[in-house]
């Protein structure tokens, strides 16, 4: 049987077998615990971490400054991954990929790309906001079809990142920073 060409076949893709029917035969495997994910997860808050002791006492101002932008950068990284988390996800058949999924999975790159513009402690206080919003929609709206174990460690992941994000932007503040 001959694979048909671009929109031969009704808008199935052109790579597609016309003779397979994709999910029949897609059953995804179990959710994986354990092992070295939340660990890992835990890890990525390092650079915000370090980012907060020198932005709190760096003596120079230009460190300080230094330590502001990378902080901002790396918080941003991180409230992009989370939505690339959620689209991956997606694509994996894992979550629905109805309109508001794909809006919440594109939303938190779209928050970080406006912090990074805005940039200084407004950049950190936004971080802030989003990754709270974020933790909130994840839990409320996609609660049910996330694993307890995954929904746990972001919990911990996101408040912890918020507390960094905005001790970094009183930190800020207090080392003379816009």
């Amino acid at each position: 049987m001959a694979v048909k060409g671009p929109g031969a076949s009704g808008g199935v893709p052109p790579w597609h077998h016309p003779g397979v029917n994709l999910e029949e035969h897609h059953t995804p495997a179990p959710w994986p615990r354990g092992g070295s994910g939340p660990w890992l997860g835990y890890a990525t808050l390092a650079p915000l971490a370090l980012g907060l002791a020198t932005l709190a006492l760096a003596p120079d101002y230009a460190l300080r400054e230094l330590a502001q932008r990378i902080t901002l950068a790396w918080g941003a990284v991180l409230l992009a991954a989370t939505g690339a988390v959620h689209a991956g996800l997606m694509i994996a058949g894992r979550l629905p990929a109805g309109p508001a999924q794909v809006s919440g999975a594109s939303l938190p790159a779209v928050a970080a790309a406006a912090a990074l513009l805005v940039g200084g402690q407004r950049g950190l206080a936004l971080l802030t906001i989003a990754a709270g919003l974020f933790w909130l929609y994840e839990h409320r709206v996609l609660g049910p079809l996330l694993p307890p174990d995954y929904l746990a460690v972001r919990r911990r992941l996101a408040v912890l990142t918020c507390i960094v994000l905005a001790l970094a932007a009183l930190a800020s503040d207090a080392g003379g920073l816009t």
